[in-house]
């Protein structure tokens, strides 16, 4: 009796190295990939479309946090299983794409065998965390940091990061919040690019958007400070 077929969808901001996994995963007589996207609000339209069985996503998306976006598919009740293929190694990523719902984690330094073993054991419904991934977490647990919980997304950023984050999402220059804040201007720019590393945010807007969604503004105080800008 044949396997069924894995639906698969690809998130990954690069166009080149999305045709690249097309071509790899469709060799395999198992895997179809139904669908592809840059960006994670027209992926959340095509899970809901075609309903996937799996979405590889990376963290570093066009227009947004792939954590947001892997958490907003569970929000949605998306039955897809999520698969993290991304460059970002640290813990705190890790760790943020767990606790929003991915079941498997690779690097994408990682090998063709690696990627396809992580796709059919996430599907088959366990966890699935490449080698490197998997030192690090276990790293983490045997120094005696604190062993895995809950981490939203906007948990990853300091509280004068979110001051700053605030701020930008309500179209502050870099100069009003620096003197606003009493800092120069290089530390709210450090805070910036730190929040918006951590994040995976890309821009302004991307900012504004998570800000609206994390509770950090008012969607009618936001409109109101765009249109007096």
């Amino acid at each position: 009796m044949l396997s069924p077929v894995i639906r698969v969808l690809l998130v990954e901001g690069h166009a080149i190295l999305r045709e690249g996994l097309r071509a790899l995963l469709e060799i395999e007589s198992d895997l179809e990939v139904i669908g592809d996207c840059a960006e994670a609000g027209p992926a959340l339209e095509v899970c809901e479309r075609l309903r996937p069985n799996l979405v590889m996503t990376d963290l570093a998306l066009s227009g947004g946090s792939g954590i947001e976006f892997i958490a907003e598919l569970r929000r949605r009740g998306c039955a897809a299983h999520v698969l993290v293929l991304t460059a970002h190694n640290t813990e705190e990523y890790i760790r943020a794409a767990l606790d929003a719902g991915a079941r498997g984690y690779v690097l994408k330094d990682s090998g063709r065998a690696d990627l396809l073993q992580a796709i059919r054991s996430v599907v088959a419904g366990n966890q699935n965390l490449c080698a490197a991934v998997a030192a690090k977490v276990l790293s983490g647990f045997v120094s005696g940091r604190e062993p895995h919980r809950q981490v939203s997304p906007e948990g990853l950023v300091t509280g004068r990061e979110r001051q700053v984050l605030t701020r930008v999402a309500l179209g502050q220059s870099n100069k009003s919040i620096a003197r606003e804040m009493g800092l120069s201007v290089k530390t709210v720019e450090k805070h910036r690019a730190n929040l918006m590393r951590k994040l995976t945010l890309h821009n302004a807007a991307a900012i504004t958007l998570f800000a609206l969604r994390h509770g950090f503004i008012d969607a009618q105080v936001a409109e109101s400070t765009s249109a007096n800008g």
